[in-house]
């Protein structure tokens, strides 16, 4: 959710709320049904979900409001091309693939038709909102110490009020356990 991008303007905008909104209006009040794929090494279940029929993540990608993996099922790459020919959504602006921006991979490449400058290039990286969590569920806090190691704290450790979210130094809010496993990040010693 907290995932920035640069928009066509060249501003500093909050995609990961904006494709959020987009799969909200894509989705409507359709009936969702989902079919798991397969296990990722996360242990997390993928699925190919359907709303009315229609496939999502095909639709969210063919609109520019994600990108297609290129480590599983390679189907929506050439819906990704159209998007990024059309500058649809995230395309139009400046942005960090999603695997990059989680990883905090200081050489991400910046995708996009917009060249934004050195010190909006720095801020792909960080979290949009800063100090405050995104929704008042994602209080985990994912710190990255001095040797450049995510380590997370939940609300009920014995440090999480000690922590200062810097969002210079890639400091960012996780909603789950296993989304701040899946960025890297690994839980504090007691």
């Amino acid at each position: 959710m907290d995932q920035p991008c640069i928009g066509p303007a060249g501003k500093l905008r909050t995609c990961g709320v904006l494709a959020r909104e987009h799969l909200k209006v894509l989705a409507g009040d359709g009936s969702w049904t989902c079919k798991i794929v397969r296990k990722n090494h996360y242990g997390r279940l993928l699925a190919r979900c359907l709303v009315d029929n229609d496939d999502v993540a095909q639709q969210m990608v063919r609109d520019g409001w994600a990108v297609a993996s290129t480590t599983g099922v390679r189907r929506y790459l050439p819906m990704e091309q159209e998007a990024r020919a059309a500058g649809a959504g995230l395309w139009a602006g400046a942005f960090v693939a999603p695997l990059d921006w989680r990883q905090h991979n200081w050489h991400a490449d910046v995708l996009g038709q917009v060249t934004p400058d050195d010190r909006l290039s720095a801020q792909l990286l960080n979290s949009a909102f800063g100090e405050t969590p995104p929704p008042p569920t994602c209080k985990i806090k994912g710190n990255v110490n001095w040797s450049g190691k995510c380590i997370f704290h939940k609300p009920d450790g014995r440090r999480y009020d000690r922590i200062t979210m810097e969002v210079r130094y890639g400091d960012r809010w996780f909603c789950s356990v296993a989304e701040a496993v899946a960025s890297g990040c690994r839980e504090t010693k007691p």
